[in-house]
């Protein structure tokens, strides 16, 4: 079951709030069951949560990517973006459907779509505030996988989106 997949101390990537660490497992009796927790920290939210361990698969919660998925994500920030001519009200929903997949290559999609160099014109508030989101979750990911702090992440990361 879930103790086979996620240990303590793993990093894990929960897809409505991005990467945490398994701090631990716990028992809590609610109506009258017992019921066994996942406990994930999102040190950066400052903010704990508790999954029961029955809904973790239902839920999305994932082992942090593989070095390949990271490479495809890294792949992905590299290629051109095509011009769309949907409203921007539905690219907004399907960025943040994408952002709140968990998925890693879908979360790069956004930040190449949504990726502004200092050559071109400014971003309207909404598209900046789900560039940003995309692009912390995305850090947070990248730093965790390469074993690199944050600071280090957004250089690479910036360094990578620049070349493109």
């Amino acid at each position: 079951m879930v103790k086979e997949k996620f240990n303590e101390g793993d990093y894990v990537v929960y897809p409505a709030h991005g990467v945490g660490k398994l701090v631990g497992m716990e028992s809590q009796e609610i109506a009258g069951h017992s019921v066994k927790l996942l406990v994930i920290s999102f040190e950066k939210d400052r903010m704990v949560l508790r999954l029961p361990a029955s809904k973790a698969q239902d839920s999305g919660l994932r082992p942090i990517s593989t070095k390949s998925v990271m490479s495809e994500a890294v792949k992905t920030l590299k290629t051109k973006t095509k011009a769309r001519r949907t409203m921007w009200s539905r690219r907004a929903q399907e960025y943040e459907t994408k952002i709140n997949s968990g998925d890693l290559v879908a979360l790069a999609e956004v930040i190449r779509d949504l990726y502004r160099s200092a050559d071109q014109p400014d971003q309207s508030y909404s598209e900046r505030q789900l560039y940003q989101g995309a692009m912390e979750r995305f850090i947070r990911e990248y730093a965790a996988v390469e074993e690199i702090d944050e600071t280090t992440a957004v250089t690479k990361l910036e360094n990578i989106l620049e070349a493109a």
